[in-house]
């Protein structure tokens, strides 16, 4: 049973459709005004022979984490995997960044992680394995302009995953990072496609399979003696 937040869209669907392909359940974490698309994911899902569920919750909203992840972990047992994927940008030059863009950053991507993973760890622990997939960023690892809020928040997720990698390790519980380079999703709309394609060595975009295959390696079995890394998937960049 794997946890994925952030589930419909982009990286997070993708991680949903191949981890299902791989025979595992997927638990589709949605907000509360996207229940149509999660329905729409599960059902894709059940057609292709996989098993899906879903579960509400806004990784912002530390309450609601805790309800709903206590909740499900009672009345299905603990996770195997959780891949917290689900975050934001606000994207501005620093010098003019309003506070709210920093703040809701910084809250929804580095809050996220303790809201998720806080309620969920106390089961896999008692169980003594698991896998945790934290999806970081190219920004994280080397800065990028116009994203020091972002840059913030992805560099922080990965110092959290090598702390609590630290922790975990004695109870076979692996936890590590996918930092994805220029992806074709939503989140690169406006931005200059053939510019960042010549800084790219590989001179393509990053596909959302590309990230998934990336998380299916590090959920499965064969990463068991893989921990606190940082595996980046740019394409050379």
């Amino acid at each position: 049973m794997v946890l994925v937040t952030g589930a419909l869209r982009g990286i997070g669907r993708a991680c949903c459709l191949r981890l299902a392909r791989d025979g595992y359940k997927v638990v589709i974490n949605y907000r509360g005004e996207n229940g149509e698309k999660a329905d729409e994911l599960r059902a894709e899902i059940e057609r292709n022979g996989g098993s899906a569920s879903l579960i509400k919750f806004d990784i912002a909203d530390r309450d609601e984490c805790r309800a709903a992840l206590e909740s499900y972990t009672e009345s299905h047992g603990a996770f195997w995997g959780i891949v917290l994927n689900a975050g934001i940008c606000r994207d501005n030059v620093f010098v003019a960044m309003d506070d709210s863009d920093w703040d809701d950053v910084i809250h929804t991507n580095l809050d996220g992680f303790y809201n998720v993973l806080k309620p969920v760890l106390m089961p896999m622990c008692k169980k003594r394995k698991g896998r945790i997939v934290v999806l970081s960023s190219v920004s994280g690892v080397m800065g990028n302009r116009g994203q020091v809020n972002y840059s913030a928040s992805k560099a922080g997720l990965i110092g959290a995953v090598k702390a609590l990698a630290l922790e975990l390790a004695s109870r076979n519980i692996t936890v590590n990072a996918v930092a994805p380079g220029v992806i074709e999703t939503d989140m690169i709309q406006g931005l200059p496609v053939d510019e960042i394609k010549n800084m790219i060595p590989m001179k393509r975009l990053g596909k959302p399979d590309d990230i998934a295959a990336a998380v299916s390696f590090l959920i499965s079995e064969n990463a068991g003696y893989i921990t606190r890394q940082v595996l980046s998937v740019n394409g050379g960049l």
